[in-house]
């Protein structure tokens, strides 16, 4: 006969030779180990489990077979793969029960049907697919978004090139003034000779007249 505890060595060993996954195999072992009945085992229908005391199973029992004491931790789990709690109604309203008990019920977790685990998958998170009217909105606005890219990059090139062509005809122009102020410079020292040739003229003559008069 297997002494105390040889259930829990045989789930934390790891799965039979299944595709069921670890939890699941423990899972199962421990409902059915009735050394831990008192705070865990078969609903009276066998469609569901009942955790009692939920303190005591997390320090007592969850250890031997998870290695972890976290209870929110083993109901994650439980969650991952489909596991609800059941919830009793009566006359509209909920029933709180009389001890600390949590019942758990999956289709496919049934008592002496140990061969339906391997239909428990665990979920998978992530992206739903798309639907094809979806998909296609989806592609629409893509081709939509890559077009006004498209379009808007014409549009820069387009205004790139004006500027580029207003900066050269502005170099340009400061060219032209630069060498109209340096035509005008030259013309102004023409004129500025010019004028004191004249006045040099003017007083020279002007003395030439004073000296004929005496």
């Amino acid at each position: 006969m297997e002494g105390p505890g040889a259930a829990a060595a045989a789930a934390a060993a790891g799965p039979g030779p299944s595709n069921v996954p670890a939890f699941l195999s423990k899972l199962w072992t421990l409902v059915e180990d009735p050394e831990t009945d008192a705070l865990i085992c078969w609903s009276p229908s066998g469609s569901s489990f009942h955790v009692f005391d939920q303190g005591q199973f997390s320090k007592e029992v969850l250890p031997k077979y998870f290695k972890h004491s976290n209870m929110a931790s083993f109901v994650r789990q439980l969650n991952m793969y489909g596991f609800r709690k059941v919830l009793h109604l009566e006359q509209g309203g909920l029933v709180k029960p009389e001890k600390d008990d949590t019942e758990f019920q999956h289709p496919f977790f049934l008592r002496g049907q140990e061969r339906l685990l391997e239909n428990i998958k665990r979920k998978v998170t992530g992206v739903p697919p798309l639907r094809p009217e979806e998909a296609r909105l989806r592609q629409d606005s893509v081709a939509r978004l890559l077009a006004d890219m498209h379009a808007m990059r014409g549009r820069q090139e387009s205004l790139d090139s004006r500027l580029l062509t207003m900066k050269r005809e502005n170099e340009a122009l400061w060219r032209e003034v630069a060498a109209l102020r340096q035509k005008h410079a030259q013309q102004q020292k023409v004129v500025n000779k010019l004028i004191q040739f004249l006045i040099s003229l003017v007083q020279s003559n002007r003395i030439l007249g004073v000296k004929r008069k005496m």
